[in-house]
C-alpha cells in the first residue's frame, strides 16, 4: 500500500513549498477535523500548516479537497 501525504490547513503558497519537500500522493484537508483524523492510515505523513501534531481535531467537519492525480509537475 502506498503511503499518502495529508496537508492540513494550507491557505497560501506554503502548500507548494511543502509539496516540493514531501510530495504525494496527497490529500488536502482544509481543517484538522475528525474526518481528516479518521482518514490517516498507518504510515501516512501529515503536514500541518500551523500548530503541532498533537492538536485536538475540530468537532465539526469541513468539506475537503480530495486527491488530485499527480502530473509530475508541482505547478499543476
Amino acid at each position: 500500500m502506498t503511503k499518502a501525504v495529508h496537508y492540513v490547513g494550507f491557505k497560501d503558497d506554503r502548500y507548494w513549498n511543502a509539496y516540493r519537500v514531501f510530495g504525494g500522493p496527497r490529500f488536502i484537508h482544509r481543517w484538522w477535523d475528525q474526518r481528516a483524523a479518521r482518514e490517516i492510515a498507518p504510515g501516512d505523513v501529515v503536514i500541518f500548516a500551523d500548530g503541532e501534531w498533537w492538536q485536538e481535531p475540530k468537532r465539526f467537519n469541513s468539506p475537503d479537497i480530495t486527491e488530485i492525480e499527480p502530473t509530475g509537475d508541482v505547478d499543476g
